[in-house]
């Protein structure tokens, strides 16, 4: 395996965001008097806002007014995440260390809307890390369409076939084969689903076990 360049997702993957955002979430709900619906909330984990507004007006029907819901649920987690930093996931850093060692460029592909994404990444504390960024708001098709994977592969300016990407949500996942990268999946709030099993890329429990299996294919 070779490669050229490192492309993350952010939420889920990079930070542990998903957890506290359907925490948010389920706040919202209640303040406005909206029934919780667990599968639903996971089916648009990785999307961008355009598909999730999809999502939800499907799944909750005409008699739900999302615009309310959407506005309690974004005031409420625009609050936290721009104030707060978000618990970094195991051995993001250490992976991150790696690849920059190995002077490998490296990119994020986030769903997440620009100007909360780089407060995300600033409050962590990994902003330096990456050379460029692609967000869900620049493209037309969000994930599960591969449209901004080769965003941030034509940014990095490297061949979307020569890029590492990691994933770990479902969408996401399908984002990244179909841009034909060579990907890694770390499941956080949704396991793989049958469909996503069957791309015969690689699933791995942490990024911890990325870095080994990097490594050792690097040796």
């Amino acid at each position: 395996m070779t490669f050229q360049a490192a492309i993350f997702d952010m939420d889920g993957l990079l930070l542990d965001t998903e957890r506290v955002c359907m925490g948010i979430f389920k706040e919202a709900c209640e303040a406005q008097n909206v029934p919780f619906i667990e599968e639903l909330y996971l089916s648009i984990i990785g999307c961008n806002a355009k598909r999730i507004e999809q999502l939800f007006r499907e799944g909750y029907g005409p008699s739900v007014d999302y615009p309310a819901l959407n506005q309690e649920w974004r005031v409420r987690y625009t609050a936290v995440v721009k104030h707060q930093a978000i618990p970094v996931k195991e051995g993001v850093i250490e992976l991150l260390e790696w690849l920059k060692a190995n002077k490998i460029p490296m990119a994020v592909a986030t769903s997440t809307q620009h100007d909360i994404a780089i407060k995300k990444l600033e409050l962590a504390g990994i902003d330096g890390y990456f050379d460029v960024l692609a967000t869900g708001c620049e493209v037309e098709h969000g994930k599960p369409h591969p449209e901004i994977y080769f965003l941030a592969a034509e940014r990095l300016g490297i061949v979307a076939d020569a890029c590492l990407a990691f994933e770990d949500s479902n969408n996401g996942t399908l984002a990244a084969v179909a841009a034909n990268m060579i990907t890694y999946q770390i499941p956080d709030l949704v396991e793989p689903s049958a469909e996503v099993i069957k791309l015969g890329h690689q699933i791995l429990p942490s990024m911890l076990d990325v870095l080994i299996d990097l490594k050792n294919r690097k040796a």
